[in-house]
């Protein structure tokens, strides 16, 4: 963490005749929900007036990163745009996994058994090596399709991919040079559906229990200050949950965003430390919030395609409103506060 990055756009193509903003994209994981990332990315690769100087992930945040950082590679905004929508059409129930990989999604989804319901009764008493006896991953085959890691490694943007160590629950940030098909899986990799990941004899998790998404390694970078979070998961709600499922659901809401409500402490902490010429990050926020009507948390296993769809359209409307909004500020101030966002009752002492 000692170490600045320096990267550039380099020479993908960008849209004609329109000034370009830097910034960097930090994309919270959030299982199904991560179609929401998927529109908004969708809707800022064709608006344009974006140049992205580095992208962090979790879980499926880090999915959509390589994704999104291969097709900039290969050919630009236009490129990333389809590889986006390539990956989350093939991941679908009825999409293109191969051979045993399909099988164990189709299985999951099985309309008589609800994905969900499946995991919450049968997970109490049986482990991966039970539910998933030859450790199928659906998603390794189709990244290692999808994405060439050996032009990630050697491009020029940076890329922090977040994974928990097993064993001890430490944080493991894979850096661009460290990214392979494995480390993208270990930061999915969910505990009761898959064995963990071993990369160098490590067991790793979800990313999602430690780091979700990374943000302070935006402060070591040599590019843009401007980070743009794009976030699944609520931090707060209007009413406190009454129903089982509702209490399921805020529990894990309030697991997951632990690790970016630490981050956001963290950031707090730096603005109030460092001097007025030291480096601080300009945050910005598009949340998968404020719709008429907002997914529950018990569908973020649901991979029918028509749902990802759903959630794309929203992640297009939500950043198409934060573009009217706050558009001009990036380059220029914050749209959010670190110390406001982690703890309101200590940004108002």
């Amino acid at each position: 963490m000692n170490k600045l990055f320096s990267w550039a756009l380099g020479s993908e193509r960008q849209a004609p005749n329109r000034p370009q903003k830097r910034i960097n994209l930090a994309l919270q994981g959030g299982g199904a929900h991560g179609a929401f990332a998927w529109g908004v990315l969708d809707h800022l690769l064709e608006d344009g007036r974006f140049g992205i100087d580095g992208m962090s992930g979790a879980s499926a945040g880090a999915v959509n990163a390589v994704m999104l950082a291969d097709g900039l590679i290969r050919g630009g905004p236009e490129e990333a745009r389809k590889r986006l929508a390539d990956f989350w059409r093939a991941a679908s129930v009825d999409g293109s996994l191969p051979g045993l990989s399909r099988h164990f999604v189709d299985q999951l989804s099985a309309a008589s058994v609800p994905m969900k319901t499946w995991l919450n009764s049968m997970g109490r008493f049986l482990s991966p090596s039970h539910m998933n006896p030859l450790n199928i991953n659906p998603l390794k085959q189709l990244i290692e399709r999808l994405v060439d890691f050996e032009a990630l490694r050697n491009g020029e943007r940076e890329l922090f991919i977040s994974a928990t160590n097993a064993q001890t629950g430490d944080l493991r940030l894979f850096t661009r040079h460290e990214l392979t098909a494995e480390a993208v899986m270990a930061s999915a990799c969910l505990p009761l559906l898959f064995r963990p990941v071993r990369i160098d004899g490590v067991p790793y998790w979800d990313g999602g229990y430690v780091s979700n998404p990374p943000l302070l390694p935006f402060l070591q970078a040599a590019g843009s200050a401007d980070v743009l979070l794009v976030q699944i998961f609520p931090l707060r709600r209007d009413r406190a949950p009454t129903s089982s499922r509702e209490i399921v659901g805020r529990t894990a809401e309030i697991a997951f965003n632990a690790p970016l409500l630490a981050e956001l402490r963290g950031l707090a902490v730096v603005d109030r430390a460092v001097g007025q010429d030291a480096r601080r990050l300009r945050l910005h926020r598009i949340a998968l919030d404020g719709f008429e009507k907002t997914p529950d948390a018990g569908s973020r296993l649901n991979n029918h395609y028509e749902f990802f769809q759903e959630l794309h359209e929203l992640g297009r409307q939500a950043a198409g409103r934060f573009l009217a909004a706050h558009f001009d500020a990036i380059g220029s101030h914050s749209t959010i506060e670190a110390a406001a966002e982690a703890d309101p009752e200590y940004a108002q002492r």
